[in-house]
Formats: structure tokens, sequence, C-alpha cells
């Protein structure tokens, strides 16, 4: 009884371990053989293996880049330095729908709201650092900062592939209305 509740204690005691500690890796290799800058084939514990070793700093900037990057392209707007992205394509054309000379019926065409996927950054401490600068400071789990920007990259790849459709719809309705209203000026 008391060897079970010791066994408990521990397995309790191991499950309340953070995951976000730092852990020591050994990422030795025997016969190494580079496949690209940042990895390697080789033997680890006799077993033939295929190892990656990258920077955490390096993978985060280079998550953040593409995510913010490809924010601007989909949405566009005033935090990308007024960059009109997809979704500003999209409101041009359905105003252009609307529009009298081409056959519209001078009515804007809803668009949905600019919704941005990524968060601004927010300090949760602000104050004085060695008496002489006032600071901001967030912190974050790495792990955590990492998965946030995966998903973010996932929802903007899907909106993507969404305003690129809709682009092409609306660039193909405006068309075939241009056409019926040139149709209709020759004909009269």
């Amino acid at each position: 009884m008391r060897s079970c509740l010791l066994l408990l204690m521990a397995l309790l005691l191991a499950s309340c371990a953070s995951q976000h500690k730092a852990k020591d890796l050994d990422t030795r290799v025997d016969m190494a053989a580079p496949v690209r800058g940042d990895s390697v084939v080789g033997v680890k514990d006799g077993d033939m293996v295929y190892q990656r070793k990258v920077s955490m700093s390096e993978e985060l900037r280079r998550l953040e880049l593409d995510v913010y990057d490809l924010e601007a392209k989909v949405m566009g707007g005033p935090r990308y330095l007024d960059n009109r992205g997809l979704y500003g394509v999209l409101r041009d054309c359905r105003v252009q729908m609307g529009d009298t000379n081409n056959n519209g019926d001078g009515k804007i065409r809803w668009t949905e709201a600019r919704e941005y996927v990524t968060a601004e950054d927010d300090f949760t401490a602000m104050g004085v650092e060695d008496k002489k600068k006032i600071i901001g400071v967030s912190e974050e789990f790495l792990k955590d900062r990492l998965t946030r920007f995966r998903g973010y990259k996932s929802i903007l790849e899907k909106r993507q592939d969404e305003y690129e459709t809709k682009v092409k719809m609306c660039q193909l309705d405006l068309a075939a209305q241009k056409k019926k209203s040139k149709s209709a000026q020759d004909s009269e």
C-alpha cells in the first residue's frame, strides 16, 4: 500500500514538472554526413538517423517573418503600410462591380470586415531597468509562442486560398458584367 502511494506521488510530481524547462540534449551523431546546412545523416545509438538542428531564436524569427509577410499579403491595411493585400483587391473589385460605368447598380457590394489574425504584442509589465531605462516587458513560453505562430500561419494560408478564390470570382464576374455592358452599348 505504502509503495503504491509513493509511486502515485512520484507520478503526480513528474506530471507537475513544467514542459517549458530547458533540457540537455545529446546531439552527437557518429559518421555524420551533411544533408543541408542544418541537418545530417549518421548513426546514433546504433540506429541510422536524420537529424536537423536549428537555433530556436532563428526558427522563431523565421516563423514570425513568414506569418507577418503572409498576413500583409492577405490582409494588407494600415498595419502593413497601407498595402492593399488580397482583402483590398477584393474590396476594390466589389466596388467596381457596383460602379454604373461597369453596368453596376450604383451600390457597393458587401465586403466582410478586415480581421487581422495576429494579435498586437502587449506588455505584461512596465517599469525601470537598472535605474536607467523605462522599459516594457512581455514574456511567453517559447513552445507556446511557436505553437501560436504555427496556428496563425495555418489560418492565414487558408485565408489566402479563400481570398484568392474570391478575388478571381469577382474579377470574372466584373469582366462578364463589363462585356454585357459593352454588348448592350454596341447594340444601341
